[in-house]
């Protein structure tokens, strides 16, 4: 899973503790007196197809900007909240609502498809910044943004290649189908694991059949998608459309030994529990965060909401921190002038900030006025590719 660190996932894990560090940043412009609003939108869907996670992410994203206000450091935030409902339609419009709204920065979308659709016809023409911490789809990353669009998890092209080595080495699969969701997400999921598992491992894809969310049943995609019996199955999706097919498949073929394969977008801790199976044959792939703030980013986390963090929510704090930060550093609400600080703030080099567990929260420290000392944030996660930041900062 080793690949160039792209422009469009320049902060795929930041590294949940630090982004919202301001630390290094000045929040009176240098004259010290008036007190500096932060402005951000958040868009994100938290009903419709992704109604178990969404929830729990804007959490994350909502944490980091607790942080920042309940900090001694100069700085307040000022945000709204657009419910996509996973929807690319209303997703555009809570984002035009946004830009409307005069927030230079949007923390989202969530789905890909919602994503791609917000980011060419809302953020890109009004050069709005976005950070989105799970739109996963390559899409993303051959967007012509002009650096105004970030995410911080792994493309799908990693996903995908994974998803075919697990199923070649550790399942010793040579025949595979796949199930999927028909959107950005879903299909650049599909075309991944393919290439992969026939270029690179020699096994066949006997069927790639897609369906669409929000239908009754999934029966007969489920007799397509088996015919020829494969030897393994792939399934992407959301966990809305998810209960139902694996539903289906339980309840109407012959199949529980087979191994089936599924993403990070069918994470859901309640899914067989929804499903009335044990589904001990399913296995699946999410990504995971390693930066020097994951353990106080779970501490947080679990201190407000009383839970684990779960899928995206390590990604989702550090994309709100990375925007927050790269405001703080711009010292203004304008996306062309964030969009600017978004590499600065989370590159190697500079002084280091972030939260710590015993220092009650993100610091703010004066830049040097002298030396003018560039810091960066410390965050949850570790490197990434190109539109993906944390560590190498890029756009996308």
């Amino acid at each position: 899973m080793h690949d160039t660190v792209s422009r469009r996932t320049v902060m795929k894990s930041i590294g949940a503790a630090g982004a919202v560090g301001l630390a290094g940043c000045s929040a009176d412009g240098g004259d010290g007196g008036s007190e500096n609003t932060i402005s951000m939108g958040i868009l994100m869907g938290v009903t419709g197809g992704l109604s178990e996670v969404g929830p729990a992410i804007r959490d994350a994203a909502e944490l980091a900007v607790k942080q920042v206000r309940d900090a001694d450091n100069g700085f307040s935030v000022d945000t709204q909240f657009e419910n996509t409902e996973t929807k690319p339609s209303r997703g555009v419009s809570g984002a035009e609502a946004l830009v409307n709204g005069g927030y230079p920065m949007i923390c989202g979308g969530l789905a890909s498809s919602v994503t791609l659709q917000v980011a060419e016809n809302v953020a890109i023409p009004n050069q709005t910044v976005m950070c989105s911490p799970s739109a996963t789809s390559p899409d993303v990353t051959s967007l012509e943004d002009n650096d105004f669009v970030y995410r911080t998890p792994p493309t799908d092209k990693l996903q995908g290649s994974l998803l075919a080595q697990i199923a070649a080495e550790r399942l010793e699969k040579e025949s595979a189908a796949i199930l999927f969701l028909n959107n950005a997400y879903g299909n650049g999921l599909s075309n991944g694991f393919t290439k992969t598992f026939e270029e690179e491992y020699g096994g066949e894809v006997l069927n790639q059949v897609s369906y669409s969310a929000g239908r009754s049943s999934y029966t007969s995609q489920l007799q397509n998608v088996l015919d020829g019996d494969p030897e393994t199955l792939v399934i992407i999706g959301y966990p809305e459309s998810g209960n139902k097919i694996f539903r289906n498949f339980y309840e109407n073929f012959d199949r529980a030994d087979m191994d089936i394969l599924v993403p990070d977008g069918l994470r859901a801790d309640d899914l067989p529990g929804n499903v009335g199976h044990d589904m001990t044959n399913v296995r699946g792939t999410n990504p995971s965060s390693a930066g020097p703030g994951i353990e106080y980013f779970r501490s947080a986390y679990e201190e407000e909401y009383g839970s684990a963090p779960g899928p995206f929510n390590q990604q989702s704090f550090d994309a709100a921190a990375v925007l927050l930060l790269a405001r703080a550093a711009a010292g203004e609400d304008d996306g062309t002038a964030i969009r600017d600080q978004m590499r600065a703030v989370t590159d190697p080099g500079g002084e280091t900030v972030g939260p710590r567990p015993n220092a009650g929260g993100h610091r703010s420290r004066r830049r040097n006025s002298r030396t003018r000392k560039p810091w960066r944030g410390c965050f949850v996660g570790g490197r990434r590719e190109r539109n993906q930041l944390p560590g190498r900062l890029g756009p996308g």
